[in-house]
């Protein structure tokens, strides 16, 4: 008898992470398709680098074509304030990743200090997790005679651990660079009592530029995003083009990942609003021509921060 698809997916999940108990490395964290616009969700010295309080939601879909495929929601808000003459900057964030039986979710709170160096503004941060995994074993369906396999449970199966990540992030006019590590503990989470998952420490370098064109009303915004887990590399090269005039703002651009995707995305300010949508094509693996969504809604209110103390500086959005 044949399996269906979605007996396939959720049987070679089942069995990735529940063969004889054994531990499993866990993938690295999500890649988003508006990566260069929520920067606190990889490194948390970014947090409070804009004057502003910076809201995000993203929402990113797994791979199209497959049932259960599920999908990746992020949350974050993130500030700057002053106590006396020093800069301080707060932030807090969830996600939550779901794909067939299996569920990680992340909350943290971070904290970052800033202070000048070399004509610019430093920034170093660190951030508390808590990593909550789950499997729901109850809602398993399995091919004829895979349930009665005991490294299989038939019941539901949840997990939790402390980790913690940090940051350094430096911007200097018109650009800015950034080095983060997540999973800096290298958690083990326990699943039950016969099963676990370990996570390595995922290393991410961040970078992007500003091009001023003659016309005062575009950008080019090149950046870049990398990430590398002691195994797995990836590497993001993103270039857009912005047209802003007064609190308008409209762009469109593409992101080339060597021997993962390509993304093409575009966005504008609605209302205040900031609003953008990406359509990332796999062009290698065995998800090979499939694709996912991915949407981002972010919302930015001015502070004054001059009322507790002069400004360490002024933050250049990186558009």
């Amino acid at each position: 008898m044949n399996m269906t698809l979605k007996t396939h997916i959720r049987f070679l999940l089942a069995a990735l992470l529940l063969l004889c108990g054994a531990s499993v490395h866990a993938q690295q964290e999500p890649a988003f398709n508006h990566y260069w616009d929520m920067e606190p969700q990889f490194n948390p010295a970014a947090a409070g680098r804009s004057d502003q309080l910076s809201i995000n939601a993203a929402y990113m879909t797994h791979p199209m074509g497959y049932e259960d495929a599920g999908g990746t929601m992020y949350a974050g808000a993130d500030m700057a304030f002053q106590i006396g003459r020093t800069r301080h900057g707060v932030g807090a964030t969830f996600q939550n990743d779901e794909i067939g039986l299996f569920s990680h979710k992340r909350f943290a709170l971070q904290y970052s200090y800033h202070f000048r160096l070399f004509g610019g503004v430093m920034s170093l941060g660190a951030e508390a997790d808590m990593l909550a995994e789950s499997f729901k074993g109850s809602k398993a369906d399995l091919a004829d005679g895979a349930g009665s396999d005991p490294a299989i449970p038939t019941s539901d199966v949840t997990g939790s651990k402390i980790d913690a990540s940090a940051g350094i992030f430096f911007h200097r006019k018109q650009w800015y660079a950034g080095i983060g590590v997540q999973h800096l503990t290298a958690p083990t989470v326990l699943l039950g009592e016969r099963h676990q998952i370990t996570y390595k420490p995922i290393y991410n370098f961040t970078a992007g530029y500003n091009i001023k064109m003659r016309s005062p009303l575009l950008t080019i915004v090149p950046s870049v995003m990398m990430r590398y887990d002691g195994t797995d590399f990836r590497a993001d090269f993103t270039g857009r083009l912005v047209y802003r005039h007064e609190n308008k703002r409209l762009y469109a651009g593409a992101t080339y990942a060597p021997q993962h995707s390509a993304t093409l995305f575009i966005g504008g300010t609605f209302h205040g609003i900031d609003i953008s949508y990406a359509y990332e094509a796999n062009t290698s693996g065995i998800e090979l021509g499939a694709g996912n969504h991915g949407l981002l809604i972010s919302y930015r209110m001015p502070l004054n921060l001059q009322k507790r103390g002069k400004n360490l500086h002024k933050s250049v959005r990186y558009l």
